[in-house]
């Protein structure tokens, strides 16, 4: 079932987390981003169709911004337990099958989500320098079906105007997804 992501009020400060890398089994943190000038964080999963639908952007957006000051990791969330698609193997297979030049993280506990208040796959938050919240939305304009094409011209947009140090527009489109998958008594009240 499709939903909107929760747009978590612009300037809220980006939370903590701790997660391992499902491909090197390094730890990242937020501060492991620390010199970078924006960081992003994407909720996504490896059998969303809506995720499969834009994998290839997300991954080419990794590679465009790899030098130009930009963070990222990929945080999965969802109930690995109920959706053995979504266990740490099956995400790095995604991760080295997209050739991924981001950390690619487990969020075992959900807690992640939950700080971050993702609800969807695909999720975006993106963060200026001092990691306060300038845009969370949607990729681009393109769903599976709607025969749109994928540009990530919304998430590229913003990106590009906070590492020109450019203000952003608060208008933003909410992202469309599939629900996370949260544990049995996990999902946010």
């Amino acid at each position: 079932m499709a939903v909107e992501s929760a747009m978590l009020p612009l300037g809220t400060n980006a939370p903590d987390f701790s997660l391992r890398d499902v491909v090197n089994s390094q730890i990242y943190r937020l501060e492991s981003f620390n010199e970078k000038a924006a960081f992003l964080v994407m909720f996504i999963c490896r059998h969303c169709p809506y995720v499969v639908h834009v994998e290839q952007e997300i991954a080419r957006i990794g590679r465009d911004y790899a030098d130009a000051g930009l963070g990222l990791i990929a945080i999965s969330s969802n109930d690995t337990k109920s959706y053995p698609d979504d266990a740490p193997p099956r995400l790095k297979e995604m991760a080295e099958r997209l050739a991924f030049s981001f950390p690619f993280c487990c969020d075992d506990t959900q807690e992640v989500a939950k700080a971050y208040r993702a609800v969807c796959t695909p999720d975006f938050f993106l963060f200026d320098r001092q990691r306060r919240l300038v845009y969370r939305g949607q990729l681009d304009d393109s769903r599976p079906g709607n025969n749109r094409p994928v540009t990530g011209r919304d998430l590229r947009a913003a990106i590009d105007a906070v590492l020109s140090g450019k203000p952003l527009n608060s208008d933003q489109k909410a992202s469309v997804g599939c629900s996370i998958k949260w544990k049995p008594g996990n999902a946010p009240a």
